[in-house]
C-alpha cells in the first residue's frame, strides 16, 4: 500500500523547525543533507546557502516521515501564509493527541482548541510558530 508523507519548504529555518519537531515527536533524523553536500562544478552553491538544508527526514510512527528543505534564495521565498493544506496527525489516544497538540502549538496560533468535536472525534487545529498548519485528531472508532 502506498504511504503519504508531508514535505515542507522553509525560508532558511528548516533545521531549526525540524529540531523543534523532533523535540515533540522524538526519534532521530533518517537523513540530513545540506546544499554543500551536493556542490560540484555542475551544481554551484552560494556560500551563504551551503549550510542550509537540501533534504531532512524525520521518521514518525510506523512508516511515516516528515520531510522538508530550505528553498534557495534564487528561487524566491516560499509563502509562509499559504493555507491550502494541513498536516493531519491521527493519534492512538486522547493523551497522545494532547501531548502533540500542546507541543507543536507552542508559540503558534490555535485555530480550534483540542477537544471533543461535533462529529465524534477529539480534534484541534493550529498554525505552528513556523507557519505550518496542523490538525491533531483522535477518533475512538
Amino acid at each position: 500500500m502506498a504511504t503519504i508523507n508531508p514535505h515542507i519548504n522553509f525560508n532558511g529555518n528548516a533545521e531549526e523547525a525540524f529540531i523543534f519537531y523532533r523535540s515533540v515527536f522524538g526519534g532521530e533524523f533518517a537523513k540530513v543533507m545540506r546544499f554543500k553536500d551536493l556542490a560540484s562544478t555542475g551544481f554551484q552553491v552560494a556560500e551563504k546557502e551551503e549550510n542550509k538544508i537540501m533534504h531532512i527526514s524525520l521518521p514518525i510512527g510506523r512508516g511515516n516521515r516528515l520531510m522538508g528543505n530550505d528553498v534557495p534564495e534564487i528561487l524566491g521565498k516560499t509563502n509562509e501564509n499559504e493555507n491550502r493544506s494541513k498536516i493531519v496527525i491521527s493519534t492512538e489516544s486522547k493523551e497522545e493527541a494532547d501531548r502533540l497538540f500542546d507541543g507543536l502549538s507552542v508559540d503558534g496560533q490555535i485555530e480550534a482548541p483540542i477537544g471533543d468535536s461535533p462529529w465524534g472525534s477529539y480534534f484541534g487545529c493550529f498554525r505552528d510558530k513556523y507557519g505550518i498548519e496542523w490538525i491533531v485528531e483522535f477518533d475512538p472508532e
